[in-house]
């Protein structure tokens, strides 16, 4: 079982998240604002520093405007 904040899935789940803030056209800091959170939270878990939990993970996407289902359906085709 693959737990790795730098296992393969979870990479890319980490880049789909950022392409989702940049595609929103939103900075860490306008996103963290958001979330209410300092931005040095978006920062780690963008950088792999923090793991996001799932109920952290549906509020960024929720915030993002992403379904969190699919972005899952997505991750486990790879």
């Amino acid at each position: 079982m693959r737990q790795s904040i730098h296992s393969a899935p979870y990479v890319l789940l980490r880049e789909r998240l950022k392409a989702a803030r940049v595609a929103a056209g939103l900075t860490q800091i306008e996103l963290s604002a958001k979330l209410e959170r300092p931005q040095s939270y978006v920062a780690k878990y963008e950088g792999g520093d923090r793991r996001l939990d799932i109920v952290e993970f549906i509020d960024v996407c929720g915030l993002l405007g992403i379904s969190p289902e699919l972005l899952i359906r997505d991750l486990t085709k790879t």
